[in-house]
């Protein structure tokens, strides 16, 4: 990995070549869709769920006819395009029951993950002596098996949390569209 620290020439050239109005667009999206989940988090998640169901259904029927002009890795294009297509239909036959099992499978992988995340910094706080990291890996690993613990709490929760971190994102990405605008004037 490379380490290097960038120029301040280096982050204006960037800033200056970036469209600042598509990141006001992003910014404006993540706004609405952080709204839409803050104020009807189960009917946005619904259709959101819904809409990767018929994503994984369509994305499977591409991944079939690719083979037409690409068979490499035919078994695998073959098992991940069934995959996709009967999770789709699925989620498409059973929305409401696909949404609670997509959010309490997100739960418990964030759950494990902070588990896992939490033990890698208890580690890496024994070996180097941190207890900044070993404040950070208990607090992961309590994180981790509350989620375990409550999934169906943090399931409902979850579409909350996700809509403040889009309504946030929104926030500060039209804030840095402006500010872009702005550098290229």
């Amino acid at each position: 990995m490379d380490d290097e620290v960038p120029t301040n020439e280096e982050i204006d050239a960037v800033v200056r070549s970036m469209p600042w109005w598509l990141v006001l667009v992003w910014g404006l999206l993540a706004i609405i869709i952080g709204l839409m989940f803050i104020t009807t988090p189960l009917i946005t998640t619904y259709y959101l769920v819904l809409f990767m169901g018929v994503y994984w259904f369509v994305g499977g029927i591409f991944t079939l006819v690719s083979l037409f002009s690409d068979k490499s890795n035919m078994g695998w294009k073959i098992f991940l395009s069934v995959i996709s297509m009967l999770a789709g239909i699925a989620i498409m036959a059973q929305p409401l029951f696909g949404s609670i099992i997509v959010l309490t499978m997100l739960v418990f992988f964030i759950g494990f993950w902070g588990i896992l995340i939490g033990g890698t910094k208890l580690y890496e706080a024994y070996r180097s002596k941190d207890a900044g990291a070993g404040i950070l890996g208990v607090l992961s690993i309590i994180f981790g098996i509350i989620l375990l613990v409550f999934p169906w709490g943090a399931a409902l929760a979850l579409p909350l949390i996700a809509g403040a971190f889009a309504l946030l994102a929104g926030i500060c990405s039209v804030v840095v569209a402006f500010q872009v605008k702005k550098a290229q004037a």
